[in-house]
């Protein structure tokens, strides 16, 4: 890897790109199974209007269309907003380039962008796995998860321990995802990824329930991180379909949905630094996936603010902080602000926050991520930036450094 755009105390530092995503190819599932599933688990097949769309258990929708979630072309540029076609999920895969889902080409991008590692998202079956609840087929939803668990954990051994896919669990059955966690944790996953709010289904607790203790006990033994990427709820979702005014034109309502699905967490946060959880668990770190981090000084404010000073009868909160427990137990990722981790890095924690390109996704920082983030971060000098471009995601994602 070419570092010559590492000095002042930089030189040698392994950038960890802390959220990416997997553009799965068309075969992943029926590859990987007897014939008798093939037409259950997720594949491909024409959508009548001359596309195609993802479908599962014989043929029900899972996505309506078999776009690949890359706007980067085969030649290597980016595709522009305006061109993209948000109503046929952008390129198809076989015009994207193949670092969106080949081991060797994606290595070959991270090597021009300086980048030793990264952290990988799915994409067809929610970030979190959360569409999945929906099958009744609790079998058929064990499958898709485990044969995804499989395909990326040999994906991770393939690249020389430079990508680290999330493994997916089954959270709606809290039996099945702890010993999901257990088999992924023996197959070198280093973390996983799961619903935010799985109460959003209407079929399960929340997460402070009591309910998930397991999980999060599973968390802390294996020293798994529990991820949250935005969009991994009904919640989520709903933000970035229905946040947006209906007068808007295609292109602003997108984005619009994006900046509204990136707060979402905003929400998420509260809810965990407000409650109980990591009180009660205190040895399970929670990231917040692409969602930023310009608003993380705002939230742990206001939080301090009402349940701390706010009182005045003379009784105290009686557990820690929001902010103690989110320098504890949170980190965040920030990848096109300047805002955020260039002036407020120092409230947020120069130990929680991490780097990230979201490549090949439509806000993707491309072609030159890391030239990015080194002037984002360069007011804060080189110790705090080796600590969020590298040492934070090597030591919560227990890297092979």
């Amino acid at each position: 890897m070419v570092d010559s755009i590492f000095t002042n105390g930089l030189e040698g530092m392994k950038v960890v790109d802390a959220d990416t995503h997997y553009s799965e190819p068309h075969d992943l599932w029926t590859s990987r199974v007897p014939a008798s599933y093939r037409d259950r688990v997720p594949h491909v097949v024409p959508d009548g209007k001359g596309g195609e769309c993802w479908v599962y258990n014989d043929g029900d929708l899972l996505y309506p269309r078999a776009g690949a979630g890359s706007v980067i072309r085969k030649d290597g540029t980016k595709q522009a907003l305006l061109d993209w076609d948000m109503q046929n999920d952008s390129m198809p895969i076989d015009k994207i380039h193949p670092g969106s889902y080949d081991v060797k080409a994606r290595l070959e991008v991270m090597d021009n962008q300086h980048i030793w590692a990264h952290i990988m998202y799915p994409n067809l079956t929610g970030f979190g796995a959360h569409k999945l609840i929906q099958l009744e087929d609790q079998d058929l939803a064990m499958v898709i998860v485990k044969v995804y668990n499989d395909a990326v954990a040999e994906m991770q051994v393939e690249s020389g321990e430079r990508l680290f896919p999330m493994a997916l669990i089954p959270f709606w059955n809290i039996d099945a995802a702890v010993e999901e966690m257990h088999r992924a944790h023996g197959m070198g996953l280093r973390g996983i990824t799961t619903s935010s709010e799985p109460h959003s289904s209407g079929k399960l607790p929340d997460l402070t329930d009591h309910h998930w203790d397991p999980m999060f006990e599973a968390a802390a033994e294996l020293k798994m991180p529990v991820n949250f990427h935005v969009g991994a709820s009904d919640f989520g979702i709903e933000a970035f379909n229905k946040g947006s005014w209906p007068g808007l034109a295609d292109v602003p309502r997108w984005v619009v949905g994006s900046v509204l699905i990136e707060l979402h967490n905003s929400k998420v946060l509260a809810n965990l630094l407000a409650g109980d959880l990591l009180v009660r668990h205190p040895n399970v770190n929670f990231v917040s996936v692409e969602s930023g981090v310009g608003w993380m000084p705002y939230v742990l404010e206001r939080l301090e603010y009402q349940l701390l000073e706010s009182s005045l009868d003379g009784r105290e909160w009686g557990q820690p902080s929001p902010t103690e427990l989110f320098r504890r137990q949170v980190h965040g990722c920030f990848w096109f602000e300047e805002s955020g981790p260039g002036r407020m890095l120092d409230i947020i924690g120069f130990d929680n926050v991490m780097f990230e390109s979201d490549f090949p996704h439509p806000t993707c920082l491309y072609p030159s991520p890391v030239e990015h983030a080194l002037k984002v971060l360069e007011p804060w000098g080189p110790e705090a930036t080796r600590k969020v471009m590298s040492e934070n995601a090597i030591r919560l994602y227990n890297l092979p450094f």
